[in-house]
């Protein structure tokens, strides 16, 4: 494995003890503001410098040498806080005057703290009767992709990926998302609308972290794919599952628990940063 670590100067006194942690047998510098680790092992020792280098504000992974962007088939997309920068949940709660409290029920479901299906109905159930028409306005005002996507999603779909939003959230949303970036796949919840409300329910079954596996096995197996050919990115408890299932996993702005289990972390960079990992 390789080590990439990238985002600024990477101080001597930690370079020396990440390259004895991991046990690399190279160090290679790659401007701008890019090292190398070669022959890298992920380790407690490494694990334990994590919050060094996240002091430092510099985002890191382990990836197999060699590797091209080209070599993977899909790259799947959480939605809510890694595809775009909001949740729109809490964003509709707010047009319901009650962003606080949803929003601090999406805090704990993202750490893991509540069951994502008991957080979804709770949160649902508080916007029960919500005109439906601020969907729109939710889209339209204050949906903006996270930096880097676009550039991302460009290198992956002309290097051969097929892509793919795999989200909690809502098919208002991830339909519109879909369309507009030119994505192949997209799954997610379906608000219920009664008479031109919200019921505070969803149709059908709720897209958990489960489902959210299921929709990667599903269209990895439909697309002839390996684990190792399937990138997976997200931020929160309940895409953990998912991104298990990925041969690259990615934790971009993600929660400790999240971070701790992917195989790249990125909190100061954009999503293109993972563009930087591969040769």
């Amino acid at each position: 494995m390789n080590l990439i670590i990238q985002g600024g100067a990477l101080p001597t006194f930690l370079l020396d003890r990440i390259f004895a942690a991991t046990g690399a047998s190279t160090v290679e510098p790659r401007p701008p503001q890019v090292v190398r680790l070669l022959g890298a092992t992920r380790t407690p020792a490494f694990d334990e410098l994590i919050p060094l280098i996240e002091a430092e504000k510099l985002d890191w992974a382990f990836v197999p040498a060699g590797k091209k962007l080209s070599d993977f088939g899909l790259i799947c997309f959480d939605m809510d806080s890694t595809l775009i920068t909001i949740e729109c949940i809490d964003e509709l709660a707010d047009f319901a005057g009650k962003k606080a409290e949803v929003s601090a029920v999406t805090e704990a479901a993202m750490r893991g703290e509540i069951d994502y299906r008991e957080s979804l109905r709770r949160r649902l159930a508080l916007m029960a009767g919500l005109d439906a028409r601020v969907l729109a306005r939710v889209y339209g005002e204050r949906l903006l992709l996270s930096d880097g996507a676009r550039e991302l999603l460009e290198a992956c779909q002309n290097a051969g990926l097929r892509t793919a939003i795999l989200s909690g959230g809502f098919t208002y949303f991830t339909e519109r998302l879909r369309i507009e970036l030119g994505l192949d796949f997209a799954t997610s919840n379906e608000l219920e609308i009664v008479g031109g409300k919200l019921s505070g329910r969803v149709v059908g079954d709720i897209v958990d972290a489960s489902a959210k596996a299921h929709h990667l096995l599903r269209l990895r197996d439909e697309l002839g794919l390996t684990k190792e050919q399937v990138i997976a990115c997200g931020d929160g408890a309940n895409d953990l599952l998912m991104l298990a299932e990925a041969g690259l996993s990615v934790a971009f702005r993600a929660k400790p628990a999240t971070r701790a289990k992917a195989d790249m972390a990125i909190n100061f960079g954009g999503l293109d940063a993972l563009l930087k990992l591969f040769d």
